[in-house]
C-alpha cells in the first residue's frame, strides 16, 4: 500500500517549535555570597594557604521522623507533600529496619520521609530557611550552637513545619517536627560554625 501524501489526505507532522528563554538566570544568592565574600573571610580567619582548604557546604538533608505513622499511615502522605513543597524535590519514604514490639512497630513500615539537597536546590533552601523560615519561629533568639558533630557538620531541629510559607496552614493534619543536617567539608566544628555564620546562620551568642 502506497504511503499517503499531503495531496491525498495524509497527515503532515507539525514541526515543534523550541521555546528558548531569553531571561538571565540569576544564581542562588547564598552561593554568590559564598564565592564573593565567604571564601575570602574564611581564608583570612583560618590562614588557609590553598583555596581547596576553604570549607564549603556539601549537602543538606531534611528529615521528618513520624512515629505516629504506625497508627495513622496517612500522615506519611501529607509529610511527603509538605516536604516536596518546602524543598522542591520529591522526598524518599523511610521505613523501619527492624521490628520493635514495645512500640507496635513492624519491619518495613513507613515511619518518615527525607530529602537530600545538593547544588542549586541546596543553596535556595538554605536561603529560604535563614531569611524567611527561622525568623518566623515563635520567640526566636537564634539557633543553638551545640548541634555540631565534632567534624564540622551541623544538625538543626525544628518543632513545627509551619514556619515555611510554602505550607498551607489550613491543609495540615498535624504539627510535624523535622531535622535539618548541614554537611560541610570542614574538618573542625569551629570551621563549620564559621562557614555557616558567614552564610547567614543566626547562632545564639
Amino acid at each position: 500500500m502506497a504511503k499517503k501524501t499531503k495531496a491525498d489526505g495524509g497527515k503532515e507532522k507539525k514541526a515543534q517549535t523550541e521555546i528558548v528563554s531569553t531571561a538571565d538566570v540569576e544564581p542562588p544568592r547564598k552561593r554568590k555570597l559564598y564565592f564573593d565574600e565567604t571564601v575570602a573571610a574564611l581564608t583570612k580567619q583560618f590562614s588557609y594557604k590553598n583555596p581547596m582548604q576553604v570549607p564549603r557546604l556539601k549537602k543538606i538533608t531534611v528529615n521528618m521522623g513520624l512515629g505516629a505513622a504506625v497508627g495513622n499511615p496517612k500522615i506519611i502522605d501529607s509529610a511527603v507533600d509538605e516536604l516536596r513543597a518546602v524543598t522542591g524535590q520529591k522526598p524518599v519514604v523511610t521505613k523501619a529496619k527492624k521490628a520493635i514490639a514495645t512500640f507496635k512497630l513492624r519491619e518495613g513500615v513507613a515511619i518518615g520521609a527525607m530529602v537530600t539537597l545538593r547544588r542549586e536546590r541546596m543553596w535556595e533552601f538554605f536561603d529560604r530557611l535563614v531569611s524567611i523560615g527561622l525568623p518566623r519561629v515563635r520567640d526566636f533568639k537564634g539557633v543553638s550552637p551545640r548541634g555540631f558533630d565534632g567534624q564540622g557538620n551541623y544538625t538543626l531541629g525544628l518543632k513545627e513545619q509551619i514556619i515555611f510559607p510554602e505550607i498551607d496552614y489550613d491543609k495540615i493534619d498535624v504539627i510535624k517536627g523535622l531535622n535539618i543536617s548541614f554537611v560541610t567539608t570542614a574538618k573542625t566544628d569551629d570551621e563549620g560554625r564559621a562557614l555557616l555564620s558567614q552564610l547567614g546562620m543566626p547562632f545564639r551568642a
